[in-house]
């Protein structure tokens, strides 16, 4: 017996991986984040298995009850939204696991940010435009190194998708401003992939407000940079100049 931890995906219950699923199927225990997990998920619970909302307990309590789980020969499923290895906390609960001689498996998820770029269409790696995505958050009660601020970010003019910021929209399109500048594409997803989804269209510039018009201050991604608009070059790989190990190249003849 073990806990695994497993990525629900952005809120899509189908964008769980089949892996996912199949564990979730077969856990005796269950232990979610509710306040994030679309509960949809849980309709493949088994029906004998117990279900703990984690949103209004500690760490101590989660790792106790994963312990007594294992204990009693239960599996467990650690259900985190999109991929737990963004923004999931779940080191401290791998090392309290491993303190306690508790086995452990990652289960890798889809993220929002990957649901975000299908619901706008669009590409963060664009030839000519970008090579780069940057992932990261603005500084609150979880601090932000300094070198990782906004405005330093910005100077990189990379793709961008900001998490767990929308109840600051304003203060952050400032600070991204500085290196983008006001008028670079920016967009708001709200929800990705739930049936509740909202995507807005903007500029650094307008963004922030265009989205309280909404009402959306919470579970949102804020998306900058030129891979949103704007020209770009076409790939190289499927280019018919352009040869590789599975397609060669005729050479004309002179």
């Amino acid at each position: 017996m073990k806990v695994y931890f497993v990525g629900a995906g952005p809120g899509d219950p189908e964008l769980i991986t089949v892996k996912g699923r199949r564990l979730l199927e077969q856990a005796g225990v269950i232990i979610y984040a509710g306040s994030l997990v679309n509960p949809a998920l849980l309709a493949w619970a088994h029906p004998e298995a117990v279900c703990y909302d984690s949103s209004s307990l500690t760490l101590e309590e989660i790792v106790e009850i994963m312990e007594g789980a294992v204990r009693r020969g239960r599996e467990v499923v650690r259900l985190h939204t999109g991929d737990p290895s963004l923004y999931g906390a779940i080191r401290e609960q791998m090392e309290a696991l491993e303190a306690r001689g508790i086995p452990y498996e990652v289960v890798p998820g889809v993220s929002s940010f990957s649901a975000a770029a299908a619901a706008l269409g669009r590409e963060f790696t664009v030839p000519g435009r970008s090579q780069t995505l940057i992932l990261t958050r603005r500084g609150g009660r979880t601090p932000v190194p300094q070198a990782e601020n906004l405005r330093a970010l910005s100077a990189h003019r990379a793709s961008l998708c900001l998490f767990l910021s929308a109840h600051c929209l304003e203060e952050a399109t400032a600070e991204l401003a500085c290196g983008y500048g006001e008028q670079t594409p920016a967009a708001v997803v709200y929800k990705a992939s739930w049936p509740e989804e909202k995507v807005i269209w903007g500029s650094l510039e307008d963004i922030a407000a265009k989205a309280r018009q909404e009402g959306i201050e919470r579970t949102a991604l804020l998306l900058v940079g030129d891979f949103l608009a704007g020209p770009y070059q076409r790939s190289c790989l499927y280019h018919p100049s352009f040869g590789h190990g599975y397609r060669k190249v005729e050479k004309s003849g002179g």
